[in-house]
């Protein structure tokens, strides 16, 4: 599950910057400077990878057996400006607890 967790949160990031990129920068480059360049370009450059990271994040969901809420909320995750960024530390919180909990304890001697 370790492999699906980094491409998870390797792509939550991708999508998360360049979702910022679209909205920052391109949005008001659009509608107040009329110069729609940043919006034809980045926007379907985030279309594609958003696709990717509903891919990554239902590969992850399934593998660690999350109930369907949980995946949707991580899938919606990258719609929002900011909000991937959280997604991401709190899955990697969710996949951590579990292997702390099952981690041997020390034998005394």
């Amino acid at each position: 599950m370790g492999a699906a967790l980094t491409r998870y949160r390797v792509i939550a990031w991708i999508v998360g910057v360049v979702l910022i990129l679209l909205v920052v920068i391109g949005m008001p480059l659009k509608y107040a400077f009329d110069n729609p360049v940043v919006v034809e370009t980045v926007g379907p450059a985030h279309g594609f990878l958003y696709m990717i990271y509903l891919v990554a994040a239902f590969d992850l969901s399934r593998r660690a057996d999350w109930p369907l809420k949980r995946m949707l909320l991580v899938m919606l995750a990258g719609t929002v400006p900011f909000v991937s960024f959280y997604a991401e530390r709190r899955v990697s919180a969710w996949l951590a607890a579990p292997r702390q909990e099952r981690a041997p304890e020390p034998v005394a001697r």
